[in-house]
């Protein structure tokens, strides 16, 4: 007699961030570039480092190390462009991470309500158990690019870095 199971595996890009991975949905990820020139801008929130071009397409990156590791990113080895979902609209969005990126398939275990919003399931992996994230909670969406915290003393209050160029009006 044998027993079967039916597991759901899914597709799954696991990255790294510092010292730690994390995991995206596949079917939520463009593509992983390597870095590219950056452009800052004086007009801008905390959340957005700045863009960068490709495909013909302005991409914001987003650093959301300091929200998961609770330190900002001093390298980067590539960016992994996913997509962020808002209301209707799905757009691009870059994500800085320090090391190589794996695919993987794995089952995936749900997030449960004591887990923070950024948190979409859990998926074991080589004796790790990764988070999957949820980009739509981790990257600012419309209102918050609107009514950014920090006011207008914020604004320009970063400066460009070699390989990233400062746009202003």
């Amino acid at each position: 007699m044998t027993i079967s199971t039916d597991l759901e595996l899914k597709s799954f890009v696991l990255l790294r961030l510092g010292e730690r991975r994390f995991a995206v949905g596949a079917d939520g990820t463009a593509e992983l570039v390597a870095p590219s020139r950056l452009f800052r801008f004086p007009h801008n929130t905390a959340k957005i480092e700045g863009v960068i071009l490709r495909r013909g397409r302005i991409v914001p990156v987003c650093d959301i190390a300091e929200k998961l590791i609770g330190k900002y990113l001093t390298s980067r080895r590539f960016y992994l462009i996913a997509l962020r979902h808002y209301g209707q609209r799905t757009e691009w969005v870059a994500l800085p991470v320090t090391g190589e990126c794996e695919l993987i398939n794995a089952e995936l275990t749900p997030a449960s309500a004591s887990d923070e919003p950024h948190v979409a399931g859990w998926l074991s992996h080589g004796g790790d158990v990764i988070e999957v994230l949820n980009l739509d909670a981790l990257t600012p969406g419309p209102n918050e690019l609107l009514s950014h915290p920090g006011g207008p003393e914020r604004l320009g209050a970063r400066t460009a870095h070699p390989g990233e160029a400062e746009a202003r009006p």
